[in-house]
């Protein structure tokens, strides 16, 4: 099978030929039709996220077909479409996996970070960690809501009720919710870099009631305010934006350092807290509600030998919504 491979921290993945991987027991092999590039694949890329299983093959949005089974599968059949998240495997007998919340196990397994991910033409996973998809879909507009969509979800979860919402960072997972809170009557507030009139208008196509930059105020207080960029220097600025009794949700796997703020800005029991992960119940009760609200992806297409590409211009945010490459 053809790849991308990363061979060491900070330095371009590598096209490599390599020999076709087996699926074990328990684990299935797909061909992958799609692959979303996520920014933890840039943090793993640049070294902010240490220690992945080198050599590694980045990649945990992937949409393929099952086509081969390993022994005892049960519940796929060959030629199946699924979808991989980030969370690859747990080891079930943890104290946070016997109280079901797998996405705190103390010994997981991440998607293209311990275990071979998906930017290549064939992806080996656990059976148990894989969502059937609907066999009519696109599956380069599929592909985002595997992480984008899950973790953006989870944030979106631990707001709680709130119905004024804002988004710091208008990426591919925010441009995902969006649709989804528009959908369920809620009210977005867009909040990008500053200067990105592109990524404001777009945020106020989706349906947000205002955009603007991560530098202004909101026209009126939120009741929670959800940080998918990984400035830390976002976590005061949202606090201030949200009214008494509100919360700031970081839904990233990295973040640069919080600056100190005044306590004033946390009193009035706000509340800031943080997403892990992702629990299968999460893809249970997201992906059907993506399909049910009709939700549509933005994506930029890339070939595979394209990742550095795609990385590249993840980094420096010239496209709008999610990249994903096309084996």
């Amino acid at each position: 099978m053809r790849a991308m491979v990363l061979e060491k921290q900070n330095a371009p993945l590598v096209f490599r030929d390599l020999p076709d991987p087996a699926p074990g027991p328990g684990e299935v092999r797909l061909k992958v039709e799609a692959c979303g590039v996520c920014r933890t694949d840039l943090h793993i890329l640049d070294g902010e996220l240490s220690h992945p299983n080198l050599p590694l093959i980045l990649g945990h949005e992937i949409v393929g077909r099952v086509d081969a089974l390993g022994a005892g599968v049960d519940g796929l059949t060959l030629g199946q479409r699924a979808g991989v998240p980030w969370l690859g495997r747990t080891c079930g007998t943890c104290p946070h996996c016997r109280a079901h919340r797998e996405n705190l196990c103390d010994a997981p397994e991440f998607t293209g970070y311990d275990r071979n991910g998906g930017y290549a033409e064939l992806c080996v996973v656990d059976a148990g960690y894989v969502f059937p998809l609907p066999d009519d879909a696109d599956p380069v507009r599929l592909a985002p809501l595997l992480c984008a969509g899950l973790i953006g979800y989870r944030t979106l979860k631990l707001a709680g009720s709130a119905e004024r919402i804002g988004f710091y960072g208008f990426g591919a997972a925010a441009h995902i919710l969006c649709q989804l809170c528009v959908w369920q009557g809620k009210m977005v507030y867009a909040f990008t870099r500053p200067g990105d009139q592109s990524a404001q208008a777009f945020a106020r196509r989706l349906g947000a009631v205002w955009a603007g930059s991560s530098d202004d105020s909101p026209p009126e207080p939120l009741d929670a305010a959800l940080i998918f960029a990984p400035v830390g220097a976002l976590v005061p600025k949202a606090l201030k934006a949200v009214r008494k009794g509100g919360c700031v949700v970081s839904g990233g796997i990295h973040m640069s350092d919080i600056p100190t703020f005044p306590y004033a800005d946390l009193w009035h029991e706000r509340v800031i807290r943080s997403v892990a992960n992702l629990t299968r119940s999460d893809g249970e009760e997201f992906l059907p509600l993506a399909i049910e609200a009709g939700i549509e992806t933005e994506t930029t297409i890339y070939r595979l030998e394209q990742a550095n590409l795609a990385l590249d211009d993840l980094r420096s945010g010239r496209f709008t919504g999610a990249a994903v490459l096309v084996p």
